[in-house]
């Protein structure tokens, strides 16, 4: 058998089953058109239909269209859950520009390179307190040239902080925007292989780099999601999912796992601004959700509830989660107390979200990330030689193949053959495959933490640090954290008569800086720091000179 693991698929799936590609907005005016008076989100208690929710897209396409926003343009997107966010999503796609998704978790740095890179003039934000002011240093830096500004309270007031508008010309709220901008006699055309959304992502090196993700790519991964999951809703009698949204929009894996994938089966998405676990369980309880995919944070909070054995679980018929790996002994934890399988596979940002998944039934893996999915292949090759694949039971990077995967990264065109051999993408995850199929992943090749689901790069939290006074040296390792499954800390070298600071004081010092996910859980203060033959700061030795002591926390915060 040529992929073993398919001996596991649910049945009636096979590897090579049909992957549909399409284009993003029609994915959007089919469901509109199929699931009309649905509702297709519902937020602070409030339905959107599908009709709605596409009309409210088509409208603004138009005045995206009437601003200059078409082919060959990027539109920037700093928004948090909310409405705001598929609207503009759908619009800007709709008008034929790309999209670049900006992470209100992110500090000004990170912010600033991405505005910048991904070329886009025009960012559309909230006037949430948390949002608008970072987004008027762009008008005030000369990185966009407008600024589009959707006001929280047309969804209903909750009393969420918000921030003046300023009176600008440059700047306009998303009603004004949106008034009198005339629908096109037709559309601009949209291609299958047409960029569709920047998603940026990074290493160790250098600043963040914007995956290219095409319609194609992001169509394939709703479809890849769809045959796998198609015998478990045949088996519900594909009754409408709610399907609980407390995962970040910007993040590729709500994009993909539930905004997309929600509306290309008609399902209802019950939008959360934030997580929280009484909303959430509120949600399953009373109005009886029946899929909740979250990152494993989210599930050790709901583990840590102290009436866990009480509460009703009974409605959800599918759980999930990913982001981030699971660690092991919480998926053993949450079977034993509410007996729901919790298992979690893997993907990435460059994938659009699909890699491997588990099937309902077959062998029982712990730690394992599950089978290769339909369409998609995967293999493991030598750290020295990147075509050598590697036979089962032998560690080495992990490569990937499919329909869903990026075509580069956004301005690499030099470094972009380093990412990919023999036409499959280099992972940067290191690990194996048995001879059932069934992959695991061992370490990361490259140095990112993952942290509570969201990447966090050690070097830019290390250019923050060199901002502090006092601090000569650092260098910034993850290790693990109980409840984010890793976090950062900061080894620094002090300036010589330079005075030690708490992590209290360094956390307020990087403050806006960096964002709150990256914020150093522990520091320590080292005497010196290891460097490689020719002088440069090693983090790989400093890493080998941790172990095992590096389990310890020094300063540590959860």
């Amino acid at each position: 058998m040529t992929h073993p693991g398919e001996q596991f698929y649910p049945e009636g799936v096979h590897w090579d089953d049909t992957i549909v590609q399409g284009t993003l907005p029609d994915l959007l005016s089919t469901a509109a058109t199929n699931y009309g008076p649905r509702t297709a989100i519902e937020f602070r208690d409030s339905p959107i239909t599908y009709t709605e929710l596409a009309g409210m897209a088509e409208r603004a396409a138009a005045a995206f269209l009437r601003a200059g926003c078409g082919k060959d343009t990027s539109v920037a997107l700093f928004l948090g859950n909310t409405p705001d966010h598929p609207v503009n999503f759908f619009g800007a796609l709709k008008a034929g520009a790309r999209v670049a998704h900006l992470s209100p978790l992110d500090g000004e740095i990170a912010l600033t390179h991405k505005v910048s890179d991904s070329g886009s003039r025009l960012l559309v934000t909230s006037n949430l307190q948390a949002l608008l002011p970072t987004a008027l240093k762009f008008l005030e830096k000369g990185l966009i040239d407008r600024l589009v500004v959707c006001e929280d309270d047309h969804w209903g007031k909750v009393g969420t902080p918000q921030a003046a508008i300023p009176d600008d010309p440059r700047i306009v709220t998303f009603q004004a925007f949106v008034a009198g901008a005339p629908l096109p006699a037709q559309w601009p055309a949209v291609a299958v292989d047409d960029v569709a959304l920047l998603q940026y992502t990074g290493g160790t090196t250098g600043l963040p780099k914007g995956a290219m993700l095409t319609h194609g790519n992001l169509t394939s991964a709703v479809s890849i999601y769809d045959v796998w999951g198609k015998p478990a809703r045949a088996a519900r009698g594909d009754v409408v999912e709610r399907v609980i949204c407390v995962l970040p929009l910007f993040h590729i894996y709500a994009l993909t796992v539930v905004l997309l994938s929600s509306l290309r089966r008609g399902n209802l998405i019950s939008l959360h601004q934030r997580f929280d676990v009484e909303a959430v369980m509120r949600d399953i309880e009373v109005k009886r959700a029946t899929y909740f995919p979250g990152v494993p944070t989210m599930w050790i909070a709901i583990a840590a509830l102290p009436d866990l054995d009480k509460r009703d679980f009974s409605s959800l018929n599918a759980i999930g989660s990913g982001g981030a790996p699971l660690p092991v002994e919480v998926a053993s934890f949450f079977e034993r107390k509410v007996g729901k399988k919790l298992k979690s596979g893997w993907g990435m940002t460059e994938t659009c979200s699909p890699g491997t998944g588990h099937p309902p039934t077959g062998p029982d893996k712990p730690g394992s990330i599950g089978l290769m999915l339909p369409g998609i292949e995967l293999d493991v090759v030598s750290l020295d030689d990147s075509t050598k694949v590697l036979p089962p039971g032998e560690v080495g990077e992990i490569r990937i193949k499919g329909p869903n995967v990026t075509k580069g990264y956004w301005n690499k065109q030099k470094e972009n053959a380093e990412y990919f051999s023999d036409g499959r993408f280099l992972t940067g995850d290191i690990g194996y495959v048995d001879t059932d199929g069934y992959f695991f992943l061992v370490d990361r090749k490259k140095d990112m933490i993952i942290s509570g689901g969201f990447n966090v790069y050690p070097q830019m939290i290390e250019q923050a640090i060199y901002t502090v006074p006092g601090v000569h040296e650092v260098i910034v390792l993850g290790i693990p954290d109980p409840y984010r499954g890793e976090a950062a800390k900061a080894f620094i070298k002090l300036k010589p008569d330079a005075k030690p600071f708490t992590l209290d004081e360094l956390r307020a010092q990087l403050a806006g800086k960096v964002g709150k996910h990256e914020l150093p859980a522990a520091v320590e203060f080292v005497e010196d720091l290891p460097r490689t033959p020719v002088g440069k700061l090693s983090r790989h030795e400093l890493r080998q000179q941790q172990k095992p002591s590096h389990l310890t926390q020094q300063g540590g915060r959860s």
